[in-house]
């Protein structure tokens, strides 16, 4: 691996920074996907619900705010100004919601980047490569393969490792693209089930 990054050249380097930009964003989105929003909004709202059944609006707060989940903090928002009606519980939800679906997308675009970075510095390793090997024939004046061998090596393995780092950095934007938005939506359910539930049980003016 050493050798071949050597043989790549100087665009190895800014490949290098790109991989590692993208993976430290990967961590980061699997740490935060799978443990800080591993709760299905789903399941919460019935857990919601039954506390509420319970206890009351107060019940479901306290659930809320012992929960350390992005759901949590959207439902909480909203019955946290339950008593001031059903516009200003909406008004909460959807503050919040922004708030949490930033925090959810974080890190997306720096991963969006190293996918799309990485083989144009890989075709720019090319290029530059190919000039090498062509400056090379020009100062020797004819074609040995020993002469150009070494640019061709160079614009071969710059693209090679491009594309080979592109391929996963999407793979694994797809993955948490599509975990986000199934998130999402079941976080949007779960909201409009809070607001049917509080009109329903007449704990909020419609």
């Amino acid at each position: 691996m050493i050798e071949l990054f050597q043989k790549g050249g100087p665009m190895m380097w800014p490949i290098l920074i790109v991989l590692l930009i993208g993976l430290t964003f990967i961590v980061e989105r699997f740490i935060t996907l799978l443990l800080k929003a591993r709760l299905n909004p789903l399941k919460f709202m019935d857990e919601l619900t039954a506390a509420m059944d319970k206890g009351g609006v107060d019940a479901g707060r306290e659930l809320c705010d012992s929960t350390p989940q992005p759901v949590a903090k959207v439902l909480g928002a909203g019955l946290v100004k339950v008593k001031r009606g059903r516009e200003f519980v909406e008004e909460g939800i959807a503050s919040a919601g922004a708030v949490e679906l930033v925090f959810l997308d974080r890190g997306m675009l720096w991963i969006a980047m190293a996918s799309t970075l990485a083989p144009i510095m890989g075709f720019l390793g090319t290029v530059t490569g190919m000039i090498k090997a062509f400056e090379a024939i020009a100062i020797a004046g004819e074609v040995e393969p020993s002469i150009v061998a070494s640019g061709i090596s160079e614009a071969l393995i710059t693209t090679a490792t491009g594309l080979t780092i592109a391929a996963p950095m999407i793979l694994f934007h797809t993955l948490f693209t599509s975990m986000i938005d199934r998130y999402s939506r079941d976080m949007e359910q779960a909201a409009s089930s809070l607001v049917d539930y509080l009109l329903e049980k007449g704990l909020m003016k419609g």
